[in-house]
C-alpha cells in the first residue's frame, strides 16, 4: 500500500519548532506507528436481511488491512446476542485467504425483535473498540409481541459540528449540522440561529438527509441557540457549542485532484498558534506534512494533491507549535479505483416451482478474487444499511451512523461528493491518539495477533526429571461429533511445552494424555491445553435504536416465510396425523462414511467422495492417484514419467493440498500407501478452507481403515481434559430436484435459495457456474455477489431477476 504514499510527502522546513520535537522526529514516529500497529477492519455479508426463529444465519467475513486483504489474523470471533446484549452464542472460525465463514441458528424459542452481531479479531481488541464490526439483524416473529413504544419518549435531535472541531470567536466558522428523528432516520428541518439578544445571525436549512451547514462569526462571551421546526412543524431549540476565545479554524475545500485547505486564527492569537504544522494521513500512512507560518497574517491556505491516492478517508490534522493537535478534518477521496465488476447473469432460469437455475459469474482472467453469493426470494428485500464497499471504505472508519451509505458510491459526480462531504463534517474519526504518537509513545499490546490456527498446544506441569526423561506426550483425541478416536504424539521442550500445529481443533474434543514411559495411569504430571482461544465477553452493548429499512411489503413477505417455516418445523418435530407414518430420512452410504471419518472443515463440503473399502476396483490400483485418474473433472494426474517416481497432480490449474487422516502430508506419502489401508477418499473442489494458505487449488483427503469404528480401550483409564476449538460449521442445504431424495417430498419454503460463501476465481478458473433449484412459491430472485480481489479491490453486484 505504501507505493501510493511515498511520492506525496512534502516537508516545508524553516519555521519555529519545539526543540524536543521536529518534523523529522514526528515523521519517524508516525511511520513507526503505521508499520508496527496496522489496523484491521472487517465486513460481514449475510445471506439475507431478516430471519425468523429456527432459521440459520449464514455469514462470510472479509478482513482488510488498509486497502489490502489482511494477513494479520488467523482467527475470527463472532458473538451473537439478543437486543439487551445477552450472549446467545459465540462463534470462532479460521481465517483463510483473509476471509472466514460460519453460521448461527436462531433459537426456536427466541422472542426478541433483533439479534446483535459483533465480530472482531484478537488484534482488533488492542485498539478503540468503537471500530469493531457491529450489526443489528431484524428477527420476524409469527406472533406480535408487546414492546415499549420508546419513540413516544424519544425526541428528534440536532447536533452541531464546527469544522475543525471548535467554534472560535473572531473568525468566520463553518458549522455543519445533522438532524435525526426519534427513530434514528434523517430529519428535514428548518430554522434560525439566534444570539442572546434574539437576533437572527444564520439560517438553518437541510441540504441532504438531515444534514447541512451555515457560517457564523461569533463574538467572545456570546451564546447562540438554534430554533428549528421538524417535518410536522413542532418547534424545538438547541444550544450551539460553546465559543472559544482563541484557537485555529481549519476549512477544507473539494477540488479536482486536490484538497484545498484554509487556516484561520483570530487577531492577537496566542504565540503557539503562529507556527503550525499540518499533517495528512490515510490508513495511518503519512501522505503530506508542511509547516504553516502565521506570524504576519491571520489567514493562509494551500492544497494537498490527492489524485494519486487510493480511495478512502484522508485525515487532515493541525498541530500548534508544541505539536499538540488543535484542529482536525476528514475528507473522502474517491478516485474510482476501488472496485472490479464481474458479469453476473443466468444461463438457465427457472422461476417456476422447483425450476433449475444456472448462475454465471464471469471475470477477466487477470482478476483473482474471493467472492460470496446469496440468492433469495426477491420479496424479502435487501439490506440497504451497508455493503462491502460502503463499509470497508467509509463506515468502518467512522463513529456514528450513516444513513444508507452505499448511496454515496453510485457515481463520482460533484453533487454526490458534496453530499458525502457533509457526512465527513458530521461524523467522528479518532483512530489516532496524536498526543501519544507524536511523542513516540506506542500502544501497549494486550492481545498479540494470532499467527496460528487453534491447534493442540499446551504445557506439561510436573517434575523436571519426568519431562526431561520422557520428552514425549501421547494423546488420544475423542471428537464430540462421534465416538471416533485419534492418537497423536508431541515432543516436549525442556520446560514441558508442546505444540502440534498441524492438528487443527474443531468443536469440543476430549483429550486423554500420558507421558511416555510412565505407565498406564501416567505420572503426577498434569497437562494444560491452550489452543489459543480468547475469552468470550459475558455481555456486549447493543444499540437500543438500530435502523432497519424494510418497507411494508418486505416485512409482510418475511412474515409469510417465517410462518411457513414455523409450520414446517412444527410438523418435522413430531406432529402426528392420523393414518400417516413419518419416517426418518435414511442416510446414504457415503453420508454415513463421511460422518464416520470426516470432522471439522473436512466434513461435508463440495467434494467428490469415494468409498474405497467397498469398491472392488480400488484394490487393483497401485495407489490413490492411479485410482483417481479420470474420475474427477479438472483433476490431472500423471503417475508415470514423473521425476523420482512421484506423481504430478494438478487440479484446476494448481497443485492441491494433500491430507492423510486430516493431517497435511506430501504427495509421496499418499503415493506409497497401500490401497488395502485406505477406507475413504474426498477430493475437495477449490477452494478448501481446511488447507493452510487457503487451499485455492482444492485438496485430496485420504482416510485409513478404522475397522468397526472406535478403538474402545484406547485411552481408557487415562486422565483427560476437554479442549474447545473452532465452532462446528454446517453445510448450506440446497435441494437437487433432478435426483431422488426423500427430502424433496417436503414442502420447500426456503427464502434463501442459494448461499456459497467461498468462491475463488483464478486465471484458469474465472468463469463460475452455480446451479440451484427454486422453492415452491418464488417467482423472482434477488442476487447479491460481493467480494475482494487479490489486490484489494471490492465488488458489490445486486440484481433482481424475474
Amino acid at each position: 500500500m505504501q507505493k501510493f504514499f511515498l511520492s506525496l510527502l512534502i516537508l516545508f522546513p524553516g519555521f519555529l519548532y519545539s526543540q524536543s520535537l521536529t518534523p523529522q522526529s514526528v515523521k519517524t514516529n508516525i511511520e513507526q506507528y503505521a508499520a508496527g500497529f496496522p489496523q484491521e477492519k472487517m465486513y460481514l455479508q449475510f445471506d439475507k436481511p431478516v430471519y425468523a426463529p429456527g432459521e440459520t444465519i449464514w455469514f462470510k467475513a472479509y478482513l482488510m488491512q488498509g486497502i489490502d486483504p489482511s494477513m494479520i489474523s488467523t482467527n475470527l470471533y463472532v458473538v451473537f446476542a439478543d437486543e439487551n446484549g445477552n450472549i446467545l452464542q459465540p462463534v470462532v472460525a479460521p481465517v483463510v485467504q483473509s476471509s472466514a465463514k460460519g453460521n448461527f441458528d436462531v433459537p426456536l424459542s427466541f422472542t426478541g425483535k433483533r439479534i446483535h452481531v459483533r465480530a472482531y479479531t484478537k488484534w482488533m481488541l488492542n485498539f478503540d473498540t468503537s471500530f469493531l464490526y457491529n450489526k443489528d439483524i431484524p428477527v420476524i416473529q409469527t406472533k406480535a409481541t408487546a414492546t415499549k413504544n420508546t419513540s413516544l419518549q424519544a425526541k428528534p435531535s440536532v447536533q452541531f459540528f464546527p469544522e475543525g472541531g471548535d467554534c472560535i470567536s473572531g473568525i468566520n466558522n463553518k458549522i455543519a449540522f445533522k438532524a435525526v428523528a426519534a427513530n434514528g432516520r434523517p430529519l428535514d428541518i428548518k430554522g434560525t440561529v439566534l444570539n442572546s439578544k434574539g437576533e437572527n445571525v444564520a439560517d438553518i436549512k437541510c441540504i441532504h438527509d438531515g444534514m447541512g451547514f451555515f457560517y457564523l462569526e461569533p463574538h467572545a462571551g456570546e451564546t447562540y441557540t438554534a430554533k428549528w421546526k421538524d417535518e410536522q412543524g413542532v418547534n424545538y431549540q438547541t444550544p450551539l457549542p460553546a465559543i472559544k476565545n482563541d484557537g485555529v479554524g481549519l476549512e477544507v475545500k473539494i477540488a479536482n485532484g486536490t484538497r484545498g485547505f484554509l487556516i484561520k486564527v483570530p487577531e492577537n492569537t496566542s504565540a503557539n498558534f503562529k507556527a503550525l504544522h499540518i499533517v495528512a494521513t490515510m490508513q495511518q500512512q503519512l501522505v503530506y506534512m508542511a509547516g504553516v507560518n502565521l506570524t504576519s497574517t491571520n489567514v493562509t491556505g494551500g492544497s494537498i494533491p490527492v489524485s494519486a491516492l487510493p480511495s478512502g478517508i484522508l485525515q487532515i490534522t493541525l498541530f500548534d507549535s508544541n505539536w499538540i493537535a488543535v484542529a482536525e478534518r476528514i475528507t473522502f477521496i474517491n478516485n474510482d479505483d476501488y472496485h472490479f465488476d464481474p458479469e453476473v447473469g443466468f444461463s438457465a432460469l427457472g422461476t417456476s416451482k422447483h425450476g433449475k437455475n444456472t448462475l454465471v459469474i464471469d471475470l477477466p482472467d487477470t482478476v483473482e478474487s474471493n467472492l460470496s453469493v446469496a440468492v433469495t426470494d426477491a420479496g424479502v428485500g435487501v439490506d440497504s444499511s451497508d455493503n462491502i464497499i460502503s463499509h470497508l471504505l467509509l463506515t468502518s472508519d467512522l463513529k456514528g451512523n450513516v444513513y444508507k451509505p452505499f448511496y454515496y458510491f453510485q457515481n463520482n459526480s460533484d453533487s454526490l461528493q458534496q453530499q458525502l462531504d457533509l457526512v465527513m463534517l458530521t461524523n467522528g474519526w479518532r483512530k489516532i491518539k496524536w498526543e501519544d504518537v507524536v511523542q513516540g509513545k506506542m500502544p501497549q499490546i494486550k492481545y498479540p495477533n494470532d499467527t496460528a490456527y487453534l491447534s493442540l498446544t499446551g504445557k506439561v506441569y510436573g517434575s523436571a526429571s519426568d519431562i526431561r526423561s520422557t520428552g514425549l506426550l501421547f494423546m488420544v483425541l475423542e471428537h464430540s461429533k462421534d465416538t471416533s478416536r485419534q492418537m497423536v504424539q508431541s515432543f516436549l521442550d525442556k520446560d514441558g511445552n508442546f505444540s502440534n500445529p498441524n492438528l487443527i481443533l474443531f468443536d469440543t474434543t476430549k483429550v486423554y494424555y500420558k507421558l511416555a514411559g510412565t505407565g498406564t495411569t501416567g505420572s503426577s504430571a498434569t497437562v494444560t491445553f491452550n489452543p489459543g482461544l480468547i475469552q468470550t465477553p459475558s455481555h456486549i452493548y447493543a444499540n437500543k435504536n438500530p435502523l432497519f429499512y424494510l418497507d411494508t411489503a418486505e416485512e409482510s413477505r418475511n412474515r409469510f416465510f417465517a410462518e411457513q417455516q414455523a409450520q414446517l418445523a412444527k410438523f418435522l418435530q413430531g406432529t402426528t396425523l392420523q393414518g400417516v407414518t413419518v419416517k426418518a430420512k435414511t442416510k446414504s452410504p457415503l453420508q454415513v462414511l463421511d460422518e464416520k471419518y470426516a470432522s471439522g472443515l473436512f466434513a461435508g463440503g463440495d467434494a467428490k467422495e469415494f468409498d474405497i473399502a467397498n469398491d472392488p476396483s480400488a484394490h487393483a490400483s497401485q495407489s490413490v492417484f492411479t485410482y483417481l485418474q479420470g474420475r474427477v473433472a479438472g483433476l490431472q494426474i500423471s503417475v508415470s514419467g514423473a521425476a523420482g517416481g512421484q506423481p504430478s497432480v494438478i487440479y484446476r490449474g494448481g497443485t492441491p493440498s494433500f491430507f492423510l487422516d486430516e493431517m497435511p502430508v506430501d504427495v509421496s506419502q499418499l503415493q506409497n500407501m497401500s490401497m488395502n489401508n485406505v477406507a475413504y477418499v474426498k477430493v475437495f473442489e477449490p477452494p478448501f478452507f481446511g488447507a493452510f494458505g487457503g487451499g485455492a487449488n482444492g485438496a485430496i483427503a485420504v482416510y485409513t481403515q478404522r475397522g468397526g469404528g472406535q478403538p474402545a480401550e484406547k485411552g481408557k483409564g487415562l486422565p483427560f481434559k476437554i479442549v474447545t476449538g473452532y465452532t462446528g460449521q454446517k453445510e448450506f442445504y440446497s435441494p437437487n430436484y433432478g435426483t431422488f431424495d426423500e427430502r424433496n417430498e417436503q414442502a420447500d419454503m426456503r427464502s434463501t435459495l442459494y448461499w456459497d460463501p467461498m468462491i475463488i476465481t483464478t486465471k484458469e478458473n474465472h468463469i463460475i457456474r452455480l446451479t440451484f433449484y427454486n422453492n415452491d412459491i418464488s417467482n423472482s430472485f434477488h442476487v447479491i455477489v460481493e467480494g475482494v480481489s487479490k489486490d484489494g479491490k471490492l465488488t458489490h453486484v445486486e440484481k433482481t431477476i424475474e
